[in-house]
């Protein structure tokens, strides 16, 4: 079993929920300060309302930025650098899902 070592509570893009992990409270809102930034940027730049598609274009920002700090940490990205890259990013995924969604029949979408 889990021992309790941290305790989160959540509340972004609509949704509020509180989690218990075995990390300590302060790494736990660490990360969730860093992914709350990144939600911000998103919706910032991107102009995208709905709360799933700013969640999922957020997660999918925050792989990529982990990826390519697993490939060369020495070449992490400065934090003015890496907003451009974000709205770049941002906005290229919102046309390839649009693009995804629109070829899609209602009945698939459900």
């Amino acid at each position: 079993m889990l021992d309790r070592k941290g305790h989160l509570q959540i509340d972004i893009l609509g949704a509020s929920f509180s989690i218990d992990a075995g990390e300590s409270d302060d790494y736990l809102q660490s990360i969730y300060s860093h992914y709350a930034k990144v939600v911000a940027d998103v919706q910032k730049t991107s102009g995208v309302n709905e709360p799933i598609r700013i969640a999922i274009i957020a997660g999918i920002l925050l792989s990529d930025e982990l990826s390519k700090e697993r490939l060369n940490p020495q070449t992490a990205v400065p934090e003015r650098e890496t907003e451009a890259l974000i709205e770049q990013s941002t906005r290229k995924m919102i046309e390839d899902i649009d693009s995804i969604i629109y070829t899609l029949s209602p009945k698939q979408l459900q």
